[in-house]
């Protein structure tokens, strides 16, 4: 499975939030706007090894799904002493498309998992041993977590469960230890805390409004949850999850048994927040991707721990006969995946397909290379960063692309090439949905018409865009905060642009355009 994992990260072009966030191993900046800077950082170290190539950007992805199948072995052998319980804690993560392929894309849960992952191994060690030592593990790995991802903070009601529940609170709670722990968790967090005070919270005050916003109820957004859990954890392997979560809360309540209690909430806190969010709001597919491994180790250990609880023979049978089918029917559905996407030319989805609906872009590539040379220009420019992202990936430093608005997703950012771009030709490439941008008219830039590109895939358009000239314009690249090209307070709703003006002004939560006149 591993060298499944590693054919379909070579073979796979790159997605556009993948090449996004390879844009940032390029920069040396602290933090982003978007995500803390672990992600990047994993980045790099793949591409110092295998250059800038599909593996290169994934290859540390791979390493972390190793990680975290040791660190689930590991935890469910100190708790158990079950081989057969080591064998399914290794092998429901394969079973699952989550970890068993998707492993290998590029995003900041992928990063995330394995630190969140020793922290409750930590934990575990330390009720193993009783050592208040294994606390400072904790902190490191959890510091490391949340450099990766904000959302690692929904495991905090499980460490405070898992110290507070058992008998043992108030040895902690009169310990330094855990004390110390939060310390080092600050510590390392701090290269986030250094760039957000340097760009006015920006991270923070960007992710508090996208999750406080105001959306309407939709039960189309609860289903898509529940699909994107069943597919990605798996048809079977969810509800065996699931119920094996719902046993272990059970028993560690009910005995205080702080593993049983640590495991068991840090799915099921996580789970209801998203199932709640559901409600108003679509969950981002890698979003969830954090809480399963817990529930995976809960699973396995549930299952070994039922003969010894005196647990009916059928419920016994029937658990394992469960945990077999899941472990299979799941790998098997993996390999499938992988051969469709690897092997196939077919295209079953249609424009909806989440690797097709950001693949093709080779070809508006070479269409964009052809009018730089026809044209004379020297640089790139886009008003969408996923596009920015893939234009940057395939020309790779050949040629400066820039997004000229957003300019808040880019503090921190180096000099993308102002020499080639002040004063000089550029082409300016755009999806068609998008190309209503007031503010290139208002500045005055001479636009022309060049062609029209459309994106395909497996003989499908996914998407089409438009090429143009620009001539008599250099972009500012640095604009002040309440510039309308600083768009990352829009992003997060902090301040709404003016249709007619084409400037903002701070309120509340959505767009509302002057009459006219």
């Amino acid at each position: 499975m591993t060298v499944l994992r590693l054919v379909y990260a070579a073979v796979l072009d790159l997605r556009t939030d993948e090449a996004y966030y390879w844009t940032w191993s390029k920069e040396n900046a602290l933090s982003f706007l978007d995500h803390p800077p672990m992600i990047a950082w994993f980045i790099r170290f793949g591409t110092a090894i295998f250059g800038d190539t599909n593996l290169g950007a994934r290859f540390a992805g791979i390493l972390a799904m190793l990680a975290t199948q040791l660190l689930l072995a590991d935890i469910v052998r100190r708790v158990t002493h079950d081989f057969r319980a080591i064998v399914l804690a290794l092998l429901l993560p394969e079973a699952a498309l989550y970890y068993g392929l998707l492993m290998a894309k590029i995003a900041p849960d992928t990063a995330m998992t394995p630190f969140a992952v020793a922290m409750l191994w930590s934990l575990v060690r330390l009720t193993e041993s009783r050592n208040g030592r294994w606390w400072l593990a904790a902190g490191l790995f959890g510091g490391l977590a949340l450099l990766s991802k904000f959302t690692v903070i929904m495991l905090l009601p499980a460490v405070v469960a898992f110290m507070l529940v058992p008998a043992w609170r108030w040895r902690w709670l009169s310990s330094p230890y855990p004390y110390l722990a939060v310390v080092i968790a600050i510590l390392v967090f701090s290269p986030v805390l250094i760039w957000n005070y340097q760009h006015d919270w920006a991270s923070f005050r960007f992710q508090a409004v996208r999750a406080t916003a105001d959306h309407p109820f939709s039960l189309r957004t609860l289903g898509e949850f529940f699909a994107l859990q069943l597919g990605l954890v798996g048809f079977v392997v969810l509800p065996v999850v699931l119920s094996g979560v719902t046993l272990t809360a059970w028993r560690g309540y009910r005995t205080r048994e702080p593993v049983a209690i640590l495991l068991s909430t840090a799915v099921i806190v996580p789970f209801c927040y998203f199932l709640w969010k559901s409600l108003t709001l679509r969950v981002g597919d890698t979003w969830p991707m954090f809480l399963w491994p817990a529930g995976f180790a809960a699973t396995a250990i549930n299952i070994a721990l039922l003969p010894r609880e005196g647990f009916p023979k059928w419920m016994i049978r029937s658990t394992i006969s469960w945990a077999r089918i899941a472990v299979i029917s799941g790998m098997a559905f993996v390999v499938c995946v992988f051969v469709y996407y690897v092997a196939t030319p077919f295209n079953f989805i249609g424009r909806t397909d989440p690797i097709g609906g950001e693949a093709g872009y080779r070809e508006l590539v070479a269409r964009v290379e052809d009018q730089l040379q026809k044209q004379g220009a020297s640089w790139i420019a886009t008003t969408d960063y996923r596009t920015y992202a893939m234009l940057r990936w395939f020309f790779n430093g050949r040629v400066p692309v820039v997004q000229l608005n957003e300019r808040g997703r880019f503090q921190g950012f180096r000099d993308p090439g102002m020499d080639r771009i002040r004063d000089h030709t550029g082409i300016y490439v755009v999806r068609e949905l998008d190309n209503q941008m007031p503010f290139l008219d208002a500045a005055g830039v001479v636009r022309q018409p060049l062609e029209r590109v459309e994106r395909v895939w497996r003989g499908m358009v996914m998407d089409s865009f438009s090429l143009e000239k620009l001539t008599g314009w250099t972009p500012e690249l640095s604009p002040p905060p309440d510039s309308p090209l600083f768009r990352w307070r829009v992003l997060a709703m902090l301040i709404v642009p003016d249709a007619t003006t084409c400037t903002f002004s701070p309120c509340g939560r959505r767009w509302q355009p002057k009459a006219a006149g």
